[in-house]
Formats: C-alpha cells, structure tokens, sequence
C-alpha cells in the first residue's frame, strides 16, 4: 500500500505543478502582443530550426573544445600503445600522433576534417589549455628533483652535466652562424638566433630519461644514480639559462636584459629565503596531519603566483612553476601526494594537448627542397655530436668505463617534451622561423627515438662476461618457481603454494618472488620505499615458513613480456600468479572493444577485428592473464584466492584426456604436503586412460590412503567446502563452466594450471 502512496503522491505533484506552469507560459503569451515577436519555426520550419540548433552547439567554442580533447586523447593513446610495443618511451607516440593530427598529415590528407576538427579560431583555447598543464607539468618536473642527492653525489654529475651543456651549446652556436642568412627571420638579432638554437641543442629530457633508468633496473646502481643527478643539474642549469636567454631576446641586448636578470636573482632569492621556509611549516604541519583542502589551496596559490611573478618579469611562466616546484617541502609524503593529485590529469588530458598544438604549428611539407633535408641532418648530426659526445667524453674523464659513458652519453641525448617547451618559446617569440621549427621537431623525435636502440647496441658491443641473473638461478636447482605478484595482498598466498610443491625439498628449490610496476605507475623518488612495503608481507611469509626467496622488482613499459620473458629464460618449473578481474568482464561491451582495466586494449581490437578472437568469447581471465599465458614456454598457474592457507586437502577433477600432467602435480604435493587428494572422473576419461590409470595406482602403492576417488554423485556444498585447493587444468576449468555444474562457484581455492610442454 505504501508503495502505491508514493506512485500517487509522484504522479499528483509532478502533473499538477507541470499543468500549472503550462497555464502560466499560455497566459504569458499573451503579453507578447505589440512586441513583434517572431515564431522562428514559421521561418524555417521545425526540422530547419532543429538542424541549425545543431550545427550552433558545434560550433560552440565549448564543443569544439571537447571534441579535440577527445580526439587528441585516443590519437595519443593509440600512437602511445604502438611505441610501447615496439620498446620506445609513450611520449614518443604522442609526440608523432601530435604531428599526425597537425598539417603535416591530416591537414594533407583531409583538409576539410581537419578544418572542422581545428578551426583556426580555436587554436587559441587550445593552446592556453594545454599552457596550463605544462605549468603544472614542470611544477612536477621540480618537485621530482631532490635537491639532497644534488648535494651529496654532484661531484661528478655536475662535471658530466655542465660539459654536456656547454659543448652542444657552443656547437649550437657555430651551426647558428652558417644557417642565419638562409634561415633567420628579418629584424631578429644573431645573438636571439643563436642562443635559442644553442639551449635548443643543450637540453636533456629529465621525465623521460628517469623512466628509461627505471625500465631497464639500473636506477639503483651506483650509474643509475650518476645518470639521475647529471640529467637531474642538467635540467636546473638549462632552465636557468633559459631565463637569461629569454630575458636577452625580449631586451633586445645583454646590458638592456641586466634589469631583468636582476629581478630575476631577486625572484629566486625570495622563492629560496622567505617562500621555501613558510612551505617547510605546511610540510611539517603534514607530517602530523592528513593534507587538507587549506594546506592543497596554499601549495597551488605558490604555484601561479611564482608562474605569474615570472611571466610579468619576462622569463615565461614555466620558469617560475619549475621554481615553485623545487621549494616545495622535501617531506616525501607530501609530495607523492600532491605529484599524484596533480600528474594524471596533466599527463593524460593536457600534455596531450600540447603536443598536438606543436604538431599544429609542424609543417613537414615546408622542407620541400633536398637543401632543407641536409640543414636537417646537418642539425640532428650537430646535436648528437654535442650532447653525445660531450657527455661521453666527461663521464669518461671523471673515470667512468666506457661502456658506462656511452650509456651515460645516449641517455644525456634524449630530449622528447624538454625540447618542444624550448621550441615553442622561441617560436611564440619569433626567433625561430617555421622551417627551423620544424627541423628542431624532427631532431627532437631522432634524439629521442635512437636512445632505446643505441642502449642495446653499446650492451651488445659491451656485453659483460658476468653470468646474469636467469643464468645463476637456472643452474642453482633443478626445482625453481617464479610467483609473479600483482598486489601485495596475493603475495603470501603464492609463497605458500609454491611452498606445499617444495616443502620437503627446500635446500634444493629456487624460488623468486617478482613484482613489477609500469613505467608511469611512480615516480623514480618513490621506488626504493615502494619496493620494501610491497615485498614486506611476502617476506614476512617466507620467514614464517624458514623459507629463503629472490626478490625481483622492476619497472616496465610492458609488464606481461617480462614476466613471461623471465620465466622462459630462468627455465623454470613452474610460473604462480594470482588472478586479476577487469572491470568490463563479461560484459559485451568490454568484448567487442576489448575493454580492460586499462580502459582500451587496442591489441585486442586489432585481434577481434583480425579473426584471431572471436567477438563474443568468453573471457576467464583479465587481458593480463592472457597474454602473459600467450607468451609463456613453461607452466602457469593461476591461483584464484579464497583466503588459501593449506594443502591437507585436495580435489581434482579430470575433464579432458589431456589432463595427464596434472598427476605430476599431485605427486608432489602427497610427496612435500603430505596432501590428501581426491580425484573426480568429470567425463569417464580416466577410465578409458589405461597410462593415467597406472599411474595413479601405482601413486596408491607409494602413499597409502593420500588418493581416493568420487564420481558426480557425491558432489555437494559440504563435501566441496572440505577441501582446502581444487587443482585443474586450464582446458578442464573452461569445460567445467560450459557444463554450468552448480558446485564449480563453490569450489574453494583453486589453481589452473595451462602446460605449456
């Protein structure tokens, strides 16, 4: 009865105020007499009317707007996902997915979308926009740099660093001298011409070079950590000198920029002296309080103020977010914080923008002459010798090996994002001409792409003679597992899996424990106590269990290769990893477009869209899973995790002939668990298996009452809830849900195993 009140309540009051504004707009077009009023549907007529209303909303700036967000994210995302594949930093997809929606191919191929997707007249939204995720972006670059290791390991760095920059820089200079007369704009100076090329051809990409030193593992070696500190100097003494440079251009001569670079020192000395000591109370107020709306509001109000001060004094806003950055509290808490609040949105939805607006302004059609292609080389080959060169030569004065200068020297070159900030300064300033704005695009993207294949090289010409770490632990034993944990929470209970197959023969078994990240997942500053609070609960496990394990933690731009690649090259018996649901599972949605928790898997889409896939399979397992088992030469086994703690008790269905191996499996866990094991003839095709029959009587023989049988029958909740694992192969667990048995959703916890052999 209740619930017919309110239907009639909610029907009374909505129809009786509806009907009573319907007899106010009557009454009110009443006074619309001697007004001359036009009906625009008496015009136009209603579908004329309702076309124009759509195609106003289109053109809205606000519309525009969105439509090129939404754009560029799934453009860059895409070209971000193929640079990946093929080993190159995501920042390099964006980079050339930028330059693809820009003139030099979209606005070739198709003009005319082009010129709906970016109007001229909304260029200068977008560039504004994507102004202000850069000034967040290098607030971010600042309060990544920590100042402490500066200190305390700049012996060297600042040696490496300085040389890298003064060598490019003064080869900047001379390249600037040969290409003014051809290329320089009327009215602009040699000394602005030449500064800009010059700190174009100095600057190293700090981001990017920190991710490439985590992805290959190195960033806590004793080089990693050289590297780290000379990008590190080197960003600080770029940007400084970026000032002065811009400060000399808008002057227009060095004595005339000398009032600015006085208010400039002043500024700093403010930031450093009065503003950092105030930040040092929040953080230290943080430090016994969670961050509030209040401490948030105070650290973003120093932010665009410091980006303003300095876009007053002529040295560009990005100066003073970098600035505001570095002062920020060195509580490491905080700034994760604040990183994390910060960084998505700037990575994901603006910085996007900004590259594209570069592609905008990148026109490849222009080097339409051979002449134009050698200035081009001419500059890429300049800028490798400077930067290259410089810092191999200066790592290997201070005493660094070769091989070790070489990497220093090929990572030193990488330039990605830091160069198109410097490029578009020069440009919006009119120094650099589009001829050369584009050349520095291309020079920009060669640096950048030829880091990942020049690192390889110098591995393969300085391959050391020392057995890496797959080889020593692939001759240690002949019983090795690898327990792949996603989070930490799954960690203990794969180490206690791996420990009932190898209770008994522990001196003799390998196990490593192996958690990775991906490459944008933290920040370089975080990774060593990341590491430790991750590991912490599986270590606590392994002592539990007297147990000693080998921890691997890296990052990676390609999480399921190296898992897979790690347990093919450290020939192991067996990979554990516990399984992992996507958020769109199941749904049709997430089927036909390959929907993860990555949001898009375009490898999915092209497979769905190939053949390889069907569009309506079921799926068992996330994306990870499955291309982790797609890639793997040895065993997988994929725990799903009902709070597992033992194995006193097992159950084992056989379903497909094939399932033979699965009789290895409980050999071992009778022979180190003591394990009770009971087997279900799901099919009948145990009894037709004349070698699987053998087999498990001859295990009979050996352990006495540790294997029984039951047939369909005996299957109930009770019995089920008894065990303590259910062990099953991957084509057997599949066959188990398509013949929609109610007892499989109450099997305990359960372990599929896929055999590769």
């Amino acid at each position: 009865m209740k619930k017919f009140r309110n239907i009639l309540f909610y029907v009374g009051i909505i129809g009786s105020f509806s009907s009573i504004m319907y007899w106010i707009v009557l009454q009110g077009e009443k006074l619309e007499k001697g007004r001359n009023i036009i009906n625009p549907l008496s015009v136009k007529g209603p579908w004329q009317e309702f076309i124009d209303s759509i195609s106003s909303s289109l053109a809205n700036p606000v519309g525009v707007l969105l439509l090129q967000i939404i754009t560029i994210i799934i453009i860059t995302r895409m070209f971000g996902w193929v640079c990946k594949k093929i080993g190159q930093p995501t920042v390099i997809g964006e980079i050339i997915a930028g330059i693809a929606l820009g003139p030099s191919l979209l606005g070739m191929l198709l003009p005319g979308v082009s010129a709906v997707l970016f109007p001229p007249h909304s260029i200068g939204n977008l560039q504004i926009l994507s102004q202000i995720g850069l000034i967040l972006f290098m607030f971010v670059i600042g309060m990544e740099l920590d100042l402490k290791v500066l200190r305390s390991k700049a012996h060297d760095a600042i040696v490496i660093s300085h040389a890298s920059i003064i060598v490019p820089f003064a080869l900047g200079m001379g390249l600037a001298y040969f290409i003014y007369m051809h290329f320089a704009l009327k009215g602009v100076p040699f000394a602005s011409f030449g500064l800009f090329l010059s700190i174009a051809m100095s600057i190293t990409a700090f981001p990017v070079l920190a991710r490439i030193v985590q992805e290959r593992g190195i960033h806590k070696t004793k080089l990693g950590s050289v590297i780290i500190t000379c990008a590190a100097a080197d960003d600080i003494t770029a940007w400084c000198l970026l000032a002065v440079v811009i400060a000399i251009v808008k002057a227009g001569s060095f004595v005339s920029s000398l009032y600015t670079i006085f208010l400039v020192v002043a500024y700093v000395f403010i930031m450093l002296k009065v503003v950092r000591p105030f930040l040092k109370r929040i953080g230290d107020l943080f430090s016994q309080k969670s961050l509030n709306k209040s401490m948030i509001a105070i650290l973003f109000l120093t932010l665009l103020v410091s980006a303003y001060v300095t876009e007053s004094i002529g040295i560009h806003a990005l100066f003073g977010a970098f600035m505001a950055g570095v002062i920020m509290p060195v509580n490491e808490k905080l700034r994760s914080v604040v990183i994390e609040k910060i960084e998505d949105v700037s990575l994901v939805l603006l910085l996007p923008l900004y590259f594209v607006f570069t592609g905008l302004r990148t026109e490849i059609g222009l080097l339409n002459d051979p002449y134009l292609w050698k200035v081009t080389g001419l500059i890429v080959f300049v800028a490798v010798l400077g930067k290259f060169v410089g810092s191999s030569l200066a790592a290997k004065f201070v005493k660094q090996s070769w091989k070790d200068s070489l990497i220093i020297g090929a990572l030193m070159n990488t330039r990605g994002l830091m160069e198109f900030i410097i490029l578009n300064i020069g440009y919006d300033l009119g120094v650099l001409p589009p001829e050369i704005f584009t050349m520095m695009v291309i020079m920009a993207l060669v640096t950048t792409f030829m880091t990942g294949p020049a690192l390889k090289l110098i591995e393969v010409l300085f391959k050391s003679k020392d057995i890496n770490f797959q080889k020593t632990i692939s001759n240690i034993s002949k019983n090795k597992i690898l327990i792949f944990f996603s989070d930490m929470e799954n960690g203990p209970a794969l180490l206690r899996l791996a420990n009932c197959f190898s209770q008994k023969n522990n001196k003799n078994t390998v196990i490593t424990a192996m958690h990775l990240i991906p490459t944008n997942g933290l920040h370089h500053r975080n990774l060593e106590l990341y590491e430790k609070e991750s590991f912490a609960p599986i270590t606590v496990e392994a002592q539990s269990l007297k147990l000693t394990i080998t921890s691997l933690f890296k990052v990676s731009n390609d999480l399921e290769t190296e898992v897979a690649e790690m347990g093919n090259k450290g020939d192991y018996d067996l990979l554990l990893l516990n399984l992992e649901q996507s958020i769109f599972e199941g749904s049709l949605l997430g089927r036909i477009l390959g929907f993860t928790t990555k949001i898009i898997n375009p490898e999915r889409m092209i497979n769905t869209v190939t053949g390889k896939e069907k569009l309506f399979e079921s799926s068992l397992f996330d994306e990870k899973i499955y291309s982790i088992l797609s890639k793997s030469k040895i065993p997988v086994g994929i725990l799903i995790n009902k709070n597992f703690q033992s194995v006193e008790r097992v159950f084992v269905p056989f379903v497909e002939s094939s399932d033979t191996f699965l009789i290895t499996y409980i050999q071992k866990l009778i022979h180190n668990s003591n394990a009770q094991v009971t087997i279900l003839d799901v099919k009948g095709n145990l009894n037709k298996n004349v070698e699987m029959k053998e087999m498990i009587r001859t295990i009979g023989q050996n352990a006495p009452n540790h294997i029984n049988s039951v047939d369909m029958k005996m299957m109930d909740e009770k019995l089920l809830y008894s065990y303590d694992l259910a062990l099953v192969s991957l084509s057997g667990w599949e066959r188990l849900l398509e013949m929609r048995l109610e007892w499989v959703s109450r099997i305990s916890s359960t372990l599929i195993i896929e055999n590769i052999y």
